[in-house]
């Protein structure tokens, strides 16, 4: 009986994390959709993952430590682009300063900031002179700042999004490409946890289907 009972009960567990592996798989349709036709990607031999996001949406703000530290954690067959959306005029001032501070090789030291600030400071970083002001304070020339932030080749940034955008079908944020072939999102997975898990995911199905 004390080995029926071990049996049965060891039966159970491997039933028990049998479920819980098939319930954390992604599930197509829900946790992400499969692009029709794939787009081409721009990373080479690396699997690329593209986040969609705005600085000043608060899942996104919740999403960026987690989604940072998953990438520098994982393998280096992956490659993490940024693209801010442009869902309005409002939206804009956050791209330029997005793609400003990208310009004067500040974006790995301040991206994480401009959040923080944000968010949880309160700074109204999408209005031009807070920006200016707050980039000075962190020792950038504001001058510089300014020039770049209203020059041609921040608008023709502003442009590109936008046409990356529309090619993807993006429509809200925290919205993530695997490979130019899947797309899912912090509202498909229910959380940012599980949309990490999903993309880790997703990025093995791409690697599977390039044959690596």
């Amino acid at each position: 009986m004390v080995l029926f009972r071990n049996a049965l009960a060891a039966l159970m567990l491997v039933l028990a994390a049998t479920g819980a592996q098939a319930q954390s798989a992604a599930q197509l349709g829900s946790d992400y959709v499969r692009l029709d036709p794939p787009r081409a990607v721009a990373t080479g031999d690396k699997i690329e993952v593209i986040e969609f996001f705005y600085y000043g949406c608060p899942v996104c703000y919740e999403l960026e430590p987690k989604l940072s530290r998953w990438y520098f954690n994982g393998p280096g067959s992956v490659e993490l682009r940024r693209v801010p959306v442009l869902s309005s005029d409002n939206w804009d001032n956050f791209a330029k300063l997005f793609y400003t501070l990208d310009a004067m090789g500040q974006l790995g030291r301040l991206h994480w900031p401009v959040y923080d600030n944000f968010h949880f400071r309160g700074m109204k970083l999408n209005d031009e002179q807070v920006a200016a002001d707050w980039v000075a304070h962190n020792g950038l020339d504001r001058k510089k700042f300014i020039d770049i932030y209203g020059s041609p080749q921040i608008r023709a940034k502003l442009a590109a999004a936008r046409v990356t955008m529309q090619g993807y079908g993006i429509t809200g944020v925290p919205s993530i490409v695997v490979d130019g072939k899947f797309l899912t999102s912090a509202r498909m997975t229910g959380s940012t946890d599980r949309l990490i898990q999903v993309v880790q995911q997703l990025v093995e199905l791409a690697r599977r289907e390039r044959g690596k």
